[in-house]
């Protein structure tokens, strides 16, 4: 039997390592029946695990727990995405120095050794919290197994036309050093000014605001809205652009906003996305101003070699020298940043690789629909970013820790030449092609960029499922059951994978996607380790309250909802686990004569738990299927707080304790249900807290059941309820509810006795509950019931004197 108090420790330790020794969790690829497959996020090796990557990978690895319960192969596995910029940026960060302060070799070697300390930290508290992953299926994104596959990937959309080579303006961030793509695009409010121009036009003076005086040099041409009739007098004309002199032309376009600034827009190579939109539009010339590593040309008269910023303020001080400022404005205006650094970006030419996705938005945006999101809401996320894309997927990077592009260029002609299939995973550094040029050329110089992050982390169905490698399960797996993530990375993770996904199969990648929401470090600020606002380690609260705790925690919110944390809300998941060891210890005391075999005489009270258990399971079931993991378990702690504790332990302890004077048919109907409905309570919350439903499962199941884990048990669901007999067991609780209140209005003990009761009671119900009058006598301490029949249930609590 259980002890009297359960030891969180050492039972979290001891059943996590009996998991593992017994495989409880294993994938079975040669096994019938249907697979439910899971495309778990790698977490991304920049820093530290936070309390906000506990709450949504707990809420997945439960959807996991239910399938299995279920009877279903459940595939689960947990990667590593262990390579690009992420990763190098934790690098420079703990060893305080640039990627370029060391040879590429020496900050590789460094990428790969952090990469491997931090993944076995996120492994080893994976672990601690009970995952339920089947670790044979573990990758990393920068394993040669998986750079073959990124690699294979990328020379099948080149032989597709799908992804291709050139040179032209880029997004850029000056603080990393490398091309980024759309999606790597955040909105930052940064203080800024606008500041009035003085441009000539025909002998004439006319006032230009931007925000961006820097670029003054890279002037190309003049904007007006053609209905400005201001300034529409102007267009086709020229304008001399002041300190510098060259001539601009002045354009009209519609997309000019006539009320911002002065209503004259300068269009510049580049500030915005805007200028590289005109410049493109238009023909314009390309004037080079700032360059990849964010300082000015050095052409650039009066800036040039300056910073950004040392250049702006400079630029200001030589228009109010030379009296061409007409006047400035303090505003605070939306800046484009690069999300993983927070740097404002550039637009500056340069060659890149692209996978082509303007051409094919429309399918694209079919494929959502043919995935069920959950919550449906985020689909529209997904549609708005595929319907506002403007770029292609710019899929190289200038960086160093990477899977390289199998790429080289012959010196002759400058044409690429790609590796074998049988030459991968290369690295065009160290390898040579195995071919000459189409030219006749033998002489190559290297790709030395690297992928995007994203171009391998969105082929993860296709890692898991071994896409073109020995043993290929894409067959059985793909399109893969779930897929899990974050909202913020639809328009990355999620578009992506379904690009690579359509691309290479013709088919969507996942049947469902479930979108988690974040835990927030205070309103409206996301949990992050960039920020370093996430001081809460989950390992540090993993000891002090356990896994289960922090899993019962998890399971709170409306799925794709965000959330606080604060620790004192783990004092809940405290509360209920010391609730269940009580009742499962009460529960099993009064099972430790009973044989396990259930029996068909059951008393109505004993008929009514197990028809509310089997409504509860039914409706946890709909829940779990639709990833509403909290609505589930809160659906479960209802019944086990209110039904089973509160009202039906109180309903049958007479029962349990008196057999003599209730007979011993009356205990065993009272103990088949208790055996019967706490199994699938332990089964049901086996999903939340797997630990603490094993120990109870081994102390007393475990001699009775064929599994050898409470996790490789199933759960019958069945579709059908008794109405009649759940609206008895609803009337027997509200007859409890009244004498309680009857009691405590008054400041009776709840032990003492009343005169009677008058109870009225529907037809339907009012046998069942004559049944069950010795129960309800026992439990209220009524010396008598009255019954009469009524269309509702009404309960009069009779006092000595009536």
């Amino acid at each position: 039997m259980l002890a009297k108090k359960y030891e969180m420790a050492t039972a979290e330790r001891r059943w996590q390592e009996f998991w593992r020794t017994e495989n409880v969790y294993a994938f079975d690829p040669e096994a019938d029946g249907e697979v439910f497959s899971i495309d778990t996020p790698p977490p991304t090796v920049s820093g530290s695990l936070h309390i906000g990557h506990i709450f949504s990978y707990t809420q997945a690895e439960m959807v996991a727990r239910f399938q299995r319960l279920r009877g279903r192969n459940v595939f689960y596995p947990l990667g590593f995405d262990d390579n690009g910029l992420p990763t190098e940026r934790l690098v420079e960060k703990e060893h305080g120095l640039r990627a370029t302060a060391v040879s590429r070799s020496q900050f590789t070697k460094l990428c790969y050794e952090t990469a491997a300390k931090y993944e076995a930290d996120f492994r080893e508290l994976f672990q601690a919290m009970g995952f339920s992953v089947d670790w044979s299926l573990t990758y990393e994104t920068v394993s040669p197994r998986v750079q073959r596959l990124a690699q294979r990937s990328f020379l099948e959309l080149v032989r597709r036309d799908k992804a291709y080579h050139k040179e032209s303006p880029v997004l850029w961030c000056p603080q990393c050093s490398t091309s980024i793509a759309q999606a790597e695009l955040e909105s930052a409010e940064h203080p800024s000014a606008f500041h009035w121009l003085a441009f000539s036009i025909g002998g004439g003076e006319v006032e230009v605001a931007t925000t961006r005086p820097e670029l003054l040099y890279g002037c190309v041409a003049l904007f007006i809205h053609p209905d400005d009739k201001r300034f529409c007098h102007y267009i086709g004309a020229s304008a001399d652009v002041p300190l510098f002199g060259h001539s601009v032309p002045v354009v009209a376009d519609h997309r000019v906003a006539m009320d911002k600034g002065s209503g004259i827009v300068m269009c510049c190579t580049f500030g915005d996305t805007v200028d590289l939109e005109w410049f493109l539009d238009y023909q314009l010339p390309y004037r080079r101003v700032i360059l990849a590593d964010g300082v000015v040309d050095s052409e650039v008269p009066i800036i040039g070699g300056m910073t950004v910023t040392e250049a702006r303020q400079a630029m200001v001080d030589a228009l109010h020298s030379a009296d061409l400022l007409r006047r400035q404005e303090d505003i605070v205006h939306s800046v484009a940043v690069h999300e993983r650094c927070g740097t404002p970006t550039e637009i500056i030419p340069s060659r890149q690789w692209y996978i082509n996705v303007l051409k094919d938005k429309q399918l694209f945006l079919d494929a959502a629909d043919q995935i069920r999101w959950y919550p449906n809401y985020m689909k529209e996320r997904y549609r708005i970013w595929v319907q506002n894309l403007k770029w292609d997927w710019c899929i190289s990077r200038q960086r160093y820790f990477g899977v390289p592009f199998p790429v080289w260029y012959c010196q002759d002609c400058g044409d690429p030449v790609f590796a074998s299939e049988r030459q991968l995973p290369a690295n065009p550094l160290e390898d040579q092609p195995e071919i000459h040029c189409a030219c006749g050329g033998t002489r190559f110089h290297p790709e030395s960029a690297v992928m995007d992050t994203w171009a391998t982390s969105s082929l993860t169905p296709l890692i898991n499922a071994r896409w073109q490698e020995s043993g290929d399960w894409t067959e059985r797996l793909v399109p893969m059951s779930m897929r899990t993530q974050a909202h913020e990375i639809i328009r990355t993770w999620a578009f992506y994978t379904i690009v690579k996904q359509l691309y290479h199969t013709g088919t969507i990648p996942w049947r469902d996607i479930m979108i988690c929401g974040f835990v927030l470090a205070k309103r409206g600020e996301k949990l992050s380790k960039s920020k370093g606002n996430a001081s809460l380690a989950p390992s540090e609260l993993v000891q002090t309250y356990g896994a289960d705790g922090l899993r019962y925690w998890a399971a709170t919110s409306r799925l794709g909802t965000d959330s606080t944390f604060s620790v004192n809300e783990l004092q809940a998941s405290q509360r209920f686990l010391t609730k269940l060891w009580n009742a499962a210890t009460f529960a099993l005391m009064h099972l430790e004569d009973f044989a396990g075999s259930q029996i068909d005489c059951l008393t109505p009270v004993d008929r009514w738990l197990i028809e509310r258990c089997e409504a509860v399971k039914h409706r946890a079931a709909g829940l779990l299927e639709q990833y509403e993991v909290g609505a589930a378990r809160q659906e479960v702690d209802q019944f086990f707080w209110h039904d089973f504790c509160d009202d039906y332990l109180e309903i049958v302890k007479d029962r349990l304790y008196n057999p003599e004077a209730r007979g011993r048919e009356q205990r065993r109907s009272a103990q088949s249900a208790l055996h019967y409905v706490l199994l699938e309570l332990l089964k049901l919350y086996g999903i939340f807290v797997p630990h603490i439903t094993e120990e109870i499962y081994q102390a007393y199941y475990r001699d009775q059941q064929t599994a050898a884990s409470l996790h490789q048990t199933h759960l019958a669901i069945n579709g059908t309820t008794d109405a009649i007999l759940l609206h008895f067991g609803e009337a027997c609780r509200s007859i409890v509810a009244q004498v309680r209140k009857h009691k405590s209005d008054r400041n009776m003990s709840l032990k003492e006795p009343i005169a009677g009761l008058s109870v009225a009671a529907p037809t339907a119900i009012l046998p069942l509950l004559q049944e069950a009058q010795a129960d309800l006598l026992a439990c209220t301490k009524s010396a008598r019931i009255t019954w009469e029949t009524r269309k509702d249930l009404t309960v009069e609590v009779l006092s000595h004197k009536d």
